[in-house]
């Protein structure tokens, strides 16, 4: 550091010596060139259009249709929201009055936007088989974040050059297998900055956007175009996992309320077949979501409920998030006393197995697990989902994958995946980043199968209202690591506070 000798090292960065230290992505020309395009259901009949661009639109608009050629149907807002440290705007458009399980064509209104696609929902009820996807713990990939060798560049076809994720790849290259993904936490790893390089410690505040803004650049050839449904997981909640001071926006979810609070759902309107009781809970559900840490939505033949396990777990248990938490994240709680629980009380009643045989959640941490496990959430929530019936519960956090028993309160269901009054568990949190995959060490005897070595995720098919396989799929070139099928009778109408009204196929 010759000729610089009142600069330590502090003031080398702050000098200016290394120049644009942290390599954000370049700002275009035009500012309201859309990126980060993401999906999300809003029931069958709508769809949540959302995007970022570098400056505020006033009225962001979206332009669609049936066909490529006549997007003769408009929608527009005036949500185009921010936080500080933030480079970009949040845009939100629903479009509604769309036809159930059709293909659109939209268009971002932009002088340098293209023309992209979607599909609706299925209608609850609607038994046609389908299939979707769950990854969890996936992080930036490349500069700053996780690298594999160069000899597998080819396996990411659409994603720019030199980007080496397999995840991203695996679901770009598989897009036409599955209708939509579900992702309940851990998504970017912003706050890993300090992981990639100690020295952004001079530009955190840098450096957490340009690791934020370079992930969903990468993830935008998947959910431009397929729903992607997001839920909490402890990197969203703080700039870093250690003490140090966080910029404004970078702290208590702050990021992941502003790209996704307008964007996730409440809880769907159950149709017609259900009973009065199951409509008005499930009213109340929706009165009772806070998107997008709780909420629920329905497709085809299944209800899935995203939950959050960071914060507001009800009845006086702190969140591991929370202040006083075990994570120590200083975050939330962001609901009313005992809102979560009483969401998920009234939702999870509300299920009717005439309409939705299959009843799905998915939150972060898992409590049936190789370590680590989360004992204040198991405490918080299983006696919930044995209660109403829980058919499969899929968890992330330990970054390997795992396929777990039906379990409930520590006891394996001897009927295995023969129609178990057990919830099943699945840990799917291989999809990688730049902590790598986790060891599983000592293993559970209720876990089934589990794979440590590559990074992967899982595919979720629903074949029939009694049959649904999970697949785990290794991402670098789609092979199925393991295949299981759940039978289920669903001969019950209601599970839990509606039970006893019987219904025969």
């Amino acid at each position: 550091m010759v000729g610089l000798p009142l600069c330590g090292l502090v003031v080398l960065f702050t000098c200016g010596v290394f120049g644009d230290f942290v390599s954000s992505p370049p700002i275009p020309s035009d500012k309201t060139t859309p990126i980060h395009q993401r999906l999300a259901f809003r029931g069958p009949t709508a769809m949540v259009v959302a995007w970022n661009t570098f400056q505020r639109i006033a009225t962001p608009t979206v332009h669609y249709g049936t066909r490529i050629d006549a997007l003769t149907s408009s929608a527009s807002s005036d949500s185009s929201v921010t936080f500080p440290t933030s480079r970009t705007w949040a845009n939100t458009v629903v479009l509604t009055d769309l036809q159930p399980y059709t293909t659109y064509y939209y268009k971002i209104e932009s002088t340098n936007s293209s023309v992209l696609t979607f599909t609706t929902a299925r209608i609850p009820g609607d038994m046609t088989p389908f299939t979707a996807a769950a990854v969890i713990d996936m992080g930036l990939f490349g500069k700053d974040g996780m690298t594999v060798p160069a000899s597998k560049r080819h396996l990411i076809p659409r994603i720019e050059p030199g980007l080496e994720h397999t995840t991203i790849g695996a679901l770009d290259r598989m897009s036409s297998e599955y209708d939509f993904i579900i992702h309940p936490g851990d998504i970017a790893y912003a706050d890993n900055w300090i992981t990639a390089n100690p020295l952004y410690a001079f530009f955190q505040a840098q450096a957490y956007e340009s690791i934020t803004e370079r992930f969903f650049l990468q993830l935008q050839s998947i959910s431009g175009i397929k729903p992607y449904m997001v839920g909490p997981g402890n990197h969203e909640a703080t700039c870093v996992e250690m003490p140090f001071p966080c910029a404004a926006g970078q702290k208590n979810f702050s990021s992941f309320i502003n790209r996704y609070g307008l964007v996730m759902p409440t809880a769907t309107t159950i149709n017609s077949l259900t009973s009065v009781a199951a409509a008005a809970a499930r009213a109340h559900a929706s009165r009772l979501a806070k998107p997008p840490f709780w909420y629920s939505f329905d497709y085809g033949m299944a209800h899935f409920v995203m939950f959050d396990t960071e914060t507001d777990l009800g009845n006086g248990i702190i969140g591991p998030d929370e202040p006083g938490g075990g994570a120590n994240l200083g975050s939330g709680p962001f609901g009313g006393k005992n809102q979560q629980f009483n969401f998920l009380q009234q939702d999870l009643a509300s299920v009717d197995r005439a309409v939705t045989p299959w009843l799905i959640v998915a939150g972060h941490r898992p409590w049936y697990s190789a370590k680590p496990t989360c004992s204040e959430c198991q405490k918080a929530f299983e006696s919930l989902f044995i209660q109403y019936g829980v058919d499969l519960a899929v968890f992330g956090h330990v970054h390997n994958m795992q396929e777990i028993a039906p379990i409930a309160n520590d006891v394996v269901d001897p009927a295995g995946l023969n129609n178990p009054k057990a919830p099943w568990y699945i840990v799917t949190g291989a999809a990688g980043n730049i902590e790598g995959l986790a060891p599983l060490g000592e293993q559970p005897s209720y876990i089934t199968w589990a794979d440590d070595t590559v990074f992967g995720f899982s595919k979720l098919l629903f074949q029939d209202r009694n049959h649904l396989t999970v697949q785990f799929v290794r991402s670098r070139d789609g092979v199925i690591l393991r295949n299981s099928t759940l039978y289920k009778a669903h001969t019950t109408r209601f599970v839990g506070a509606l039970a006893g009204v019987k219904w025969s196929q």
